[in-house]
């Protein structure tokens, strides 16, 4: 199996898989007396679709993959971002209690609050909006794939219903 150039193995892409069967269907013999149908193989052509199938749950587990990896960078960052909030209210929680004193350390302490805040709320934006592109890219990738492989077996389907029809009309 490994010595035969034309079977898929589990390091291809699904890309180059569909690559493998548009190089059948080139390949493919024309039928006499038919305008764009040919005989392609069978099996060979089952052997494409069953290394898509064993491989396109590959992709799919790095898509989730990847939304798993965004719950923990947003889990990090909240963390992050609470330990500051913390940090800040201690330290002006620990501040000398005199009145001018403690007037700059509550100022301290909210300017040291409202920046952690809004820093969380970048690093949340931030991390959104990659993640997004990230999880867009995988999807468009998916559909892209999706859609190629439909229209692969509509071809298929229709070179079968084509061959069919070209067998019953010559027995008859």
């Amino acid at each position: 199996m490994p010595n035969n150039p034309n079977i898929p193995n589990s390091n291809e892409t699904i890309d180059d898989i569909l690559e493998r069967m548009d190089e059948l269907l080139d390949k493919a013999t024309g039928v006499p007396f038919t305008n764009k149908k040919g005989l392609v193989d069978i099996e060979q052509l089952r052997e494409y679709i069953d290394s898509i199938r064993y491989n396109l749950p590959t992709e799919i587990k790095k898509a989730k993959q990847m939304v798993a990896d965004r719950f923990d960078i947003i889990k990090g960052a909240n963390a992050s971002a609470e330990d500051i909030i913390k940090n800040a209210e201690t330290r002006a929680s620990k501040l000398v209690s005199e009145e001018e004193i403690v007037k700059q350390a509550t100022a301290a302490a909210k300017e040291i609050t409202s920046k952690a805040r809004q820093m969380d709320l970048e690093i949340k934006k931030a991390m959104v909006e990659k993640l997004d592109g990230i999880l867009s890219e995988t999807e468009a990738s998916i559909n892209k794939s999706l859609s190629e492989i439909k229209a692969m077996r509509n071809a298929i389907r229709t070179v079968s219903q084509r061959a069919s029809s070209g067998q019953s009309q010559s027995k008859e």
